[in-house]
């Protein structure tokens, strides 16, 4: 009778913990753009990464980095897919956002045109259709078009809010051209608009998107942070290794049904993931010095103020990534 009893404890014991150490962590976690450049997230949450590894998260859709981090400070989310110069320039101004996670250390955008526009140089007098101002579609396009010999005072940018309105507005003649990101440049192909620079073949190496959080909340809830980390590291491998879960999920999260145009989507995210999520130390370098050139007190920060490569490092350290996905 005594060892029945003692049976039974054992197996109520841990029922009884279910609400305290035996509960997952919740976390709520930000996704602020229709663009595969997300999948990491996507992928993490749909295939079941982060249960697997005892997180509980809330997904949460707010269109802008600067907001995301808005968000963070307040205490609302404790993660955001973030893009590398909203966080320094948060950092600037003392706010202690830092990226735990590379996603994209290139612009993964294509800047696109009306059929009769040939060239960059012919958007002189042009609108531009971005999403918003300080966004990084924003930089891509004054790269973009200063490469084309254009000067800010040659052409109007007109603020979108997401990516899928400037096809829209290009459709609807309402710009003359877009920067425009996976699979929404591949629409834009499909209807016949000009690809007049893919910006990651031939721009520079910039942190487009990464995943961060508040130095704060790194010190309060280290353990999470790696559990998340983790789950993310792992879901774009899984992305990566997988075209049916990276369609799959991508055809999801930005409502088409195209076939042709999610392969296209998934193919160019595939090729520009990198195998080991870091952030690109030279991605920063180059955030900070196109910051400098508005912000002098620019100069001072350094790569190490604006990321925290410690999680993805111990996961390179362990082996992690030469583990087939899912394992």
């Amino acid at each position: 009778m005594r060892n029945r009893s003692l049976s039974l404890i054992f197996l109520v014991f841990p029922l009884l913990l279910g609400s305290s150490a035996w509960a997952q962590m919740k976390v709520r976690i930000n996704w602020t753009a229709v663009t595969g450049a997300q999948s990491g997230i996507y992928v993490a949450y749909e295939e079941g990464l982060f249960k697997k590894n005892g997180l509980d998260v809330e997904l949460i859709h707010i269109a802008s980095s600067s907001r995301g981090i808005q968000a963070i400070l307040a205490g609302e989310l404790a993660f955001s897919s973030l893009d590398g110069l909203n966080a320094a320039q948060a950092t600037l101004k003392g706010a202690n956002i830092v990226l735990v996670a590379g996603a994209t250390n290139r612009f993964v955008f294509s800047l696109m045109g009306k059929p009769e526009i040939k060239r960059i140089a012919d958007l002189r007098g042009k609108k531009i259709g971005i999403t918003r101002v300080g966004s990084s579609t924003h930089t891509a396009a004054l790269y973009a078009l200063s490469q084309g010999g254009l000067k800010p005072s040659d052409y109007q940018i007109l603020p979108l809010m997401e990516v899928p309105n400037i096809l829209t507005a290009l459709l609807a003649g309402q710009v003359d051209a877009g920067v425009l990101s996976p699979p929404t440049n591949s629409r834009a192909r499909k209807a016949g608009f000009n690809e007049l620079m893919n910006l990651a073949k031939e721009g520079p190496e910039y942190v487009s998107v990464a995943l961060g959080t508040s130095r704060a909340y790194i010190k309060d809830h280290e353990d999470t942070v790696r559990r998340v980390v983790r789950s993310y590291a792992e879901a774009l491998q899984l992305f990566k290794a997988n075209k049916q879960v990276g369609i799959r999920v991508l055809g999801k999260f930005t409502k088409l049904k195209d076939k042709d145009i999610l392969e296209d989507a998934y193919n160019q995210f595939r090729e520009y993931f990198d195998p080991v999520p870091y952030v690109s130390r030279k991605g920063i370098e180059a955030v900070i010095a196109d910051l400098a050139e508005t912000e002098p007190a620019a100069k001072a920060l350094k790569p190490d103020d604006l990321i925290d490569m410690r999680f993805v490092a111990e996961l390179e350290k362990e082996g992690f990534f030469k583990k087939a996905p899912g394992k």
